[in-house]
């Protein structure tokens, strides 16, 4: 992929999608690749969703509109299904399969799509995708939240970025809390760890 890469990320608040972000933009600035970050739209208060997008390789503005990102990280599924419209076609997703349900959901006022929906409509958009159990696994390693570094580590494991899974690790080791720094490195081992086997195709 070019080393002009325009990421959208989305997730549901408490989940680290804006810590992640941060994190991603940190580490590609630490390897020399200019970025540019901003925030679409925050919710302060968990579950409401998080939006935000990555560009690295020397663009102007951290804007993205429907249909122009090159990657689509997200670390809840309905997020993912929602966010498809801002990936370009034959685009690349990364997405968490554990799903936060939202009020609406929960509450029995609506239902949700399953998550073959939500990888019916990937597969009719993307030309690769994976799908990772992010929060599960986050928990077995002993933090729900470190299950966005799964999903980092998965992406900056697979070639697509201009630089590679080592950076992710450093950049963890280098901006991120100390006490934080072992699940995190941990996550992202995992991460990379599964990354054929979590291909959907």
């Amino acid at each position: 992929m070019s080393n002009r890469i325009r990421i959208y990320m989305t997730g549901v608040g408490g989940q680290g999608t804006l810590t992640a972000t941060t994190l991603l933009a940190r580490v590609a600035v630490a390897q020399g690749v200019e970025v540019v970050a901003g925030e679409i739209h925050g919710m302060a208060q968990r579950g409401g969703v998080v939006e935000s997008t990555i560009l690295l390789g020397g663009w102007k503005s951290p804007k993205l509109g429907f249909g122009e990102a090159d990657i689509v990280l997200g670390f809840e599924p309905l997020e993912t299904l929602r966010g498809l419209r801002y990936l370009k076609q034959g685009g690349v997703v990364f997405s968490s399969t554990d799903v936060i349900p939202p009020l609406s959901v929960s509450a029995g006022r609506e239902v949700a799509p399953g998550l073959d929906a939500v990888e019916q409509a990937v597969r009719d958009r993307a030309s690769s995708a994976w799908f990772l159990p992010c929060r599960s696994m986050g928990i077995e390693l002993g933090s729900a939240q470190c299950g966005n570094n799964i999903l980092l580590g998965a992406l900056c494991a697979s070639g697509l970025l201009p630089f590679g899974f080592e950076a992710l690790e450093e950049g963890i080791r280098t901006f991120m809390p100390a006490k934080l720094v072992d699940v995190n490195l941990k996550a992202a081992e995992r991460g990379r760890e599964i990354l054929a086997s979590a291909r959907l195709f």
